[in-house]
């Protein structure tokens, strides 16, 4: 399915004279694809505030860039021939060496497009949504094969390739499988150690589909849990609905985070919650907005963003319960639907 770009580049448009710039020169590869449907390791694009727009690449790319609706294609290095005064670019995409060659009179900004991404039309969702759909499904087929003896590496094995007999493009992240006293590790990269009975497993894991991501975590038991463990799991779990509940159009990305985050502070864990509650999903896996402490900005409509707290005893282990779900004007649509219910396995 085409998505509208000339849409989304005279949305772009639009910003720039506020931004004090007559054209913002789009080097992020992301973004030009964002921007253009190109999707490469070489290519800028040249928008202008008037809304015509020049896109570039090199010659491994030029002709599929020439099928794209884009008014002006070259095989050309856009970057050092159109950079000149009163040009924007990103800042927080160009390396200060390519910086430094394009010459003075740029004008560093702050993410612009990245702004613009937050916001999903309905195609955009339907991605994420079937890349979401991979992940549950995944899920399913591979817990039903868990068991004592098996490695962290190869349960992360398992949810990737099932993933891919499913239709994904790839994973859309490192696969985290952490178990036992790893699980305190919240970005834990998988080991040999091996699965025992008594351990809690915790699977932080995504599809892509078509470019876009899933990201869902899901923490079950090996055996019958013990009572502390049980007693985690259902604190993360209360603070995982409350943040769920707290994702509104409107809402302030500080606020939705303190909604989960209070729940894990009145029960006296606060200092074992080391992350923010969540992020923006879509054509990267980590995208705005953010859900933190400090984050400011308040959360729009149609907006894909993930809630996972956690809380992690080093030495012990932990717990995390994670979902990806989207900003509806009647409340979040929740796109994984695994089951929060703690798993025994």
């Amino acid at each position: 399915m085409m998505f509208d770009y000339p849409a989304r580049r005279a949305r772009l448009a639009e910003l720039l004279p506020a931004r004090e710039v007559h054209a913002l020169l789009v080097t992020s590869p992301v973004n030009v694809r964002y921007l253009t449907g190109l999707a490469s390791s070489n290519a800028a694009v040249l928008v202008r505030a008037d809304g015509t727009a020049l896109l570039a690449t090199d010659n491994r790319y030029i002709e599929v860039a020439r099928t794209l609706d884009v008014p002006s294609v070259e095989a050309s290095d856009v970057a050092g021939r159109l950079a000149e005064p009163g040009v924007g670019i990103e800042a927080a995409s160009m390396s200060v060496a390519a910086y430094q060659r394009l010459g003075a009179g740029l004008v560093p900004l702050d993410p612009v497009v990245e702004l613009l991404r937050a916001v999903k039309d309905e195609d955009e969702l339907d991605r994420v949504r079937t890349a979401c759909a991979i992940t549950d499904q995944a899920f399913a087929d591979v817990s039903a094969t868990i068991a004592p003896g098996m490695t962290e590496r190869e349960l992360a094995g398992l949810l990737d390739r099932r993933m891919g007999e499913l239709g994904a493009d790839k994973p859309a992240f490192d696969t985290i499988v952490a178990a036992g006293e790893n699980g305190a590790v919240p970005h834990h990269a998988p080991t040999e150690r091996e699965l025992r009975v008594g351990d809690l497993i915790t699977m932080d894991f995504g599809a892509r589909y078509q470019g876009y991501h899933a990201d869902m975590t899901r923490t079950v038991s090996l055996g019958p849990p013990a009572a502390w463990q049980r007693e985690l799991y259902d604190l993360v779990a209360a603070a995982q609905r409350a943040g769920r509940h707290a994702v509104t159009p409107g809402a302030g990305a500080g606020d939705v985070d303190a909604a989960a985050r209070s729940v894990i502070a009145e029960a006296g864990h606060a200092g074992h919650f080391r992350h923010g509650l969540g992020h923006g999903v879509g054509l990267e896996i980590h995208e705005e907005p953010f859900l933190g402490p400090s984050r400011t900005g308040r959360l729009e409509d149609r907006v894909p963003i993930t809630v996972e707290p956690g809380v992690y005893l080093p030495g012990r282990g932990g717990v995390r319960i994670e979902d990806t779900l989207v900003t509806r004007e009647g409340g979040p649509e929740l796109f994984t639907k695994t089951t929060k219910e703690l798993l025994v396995l």
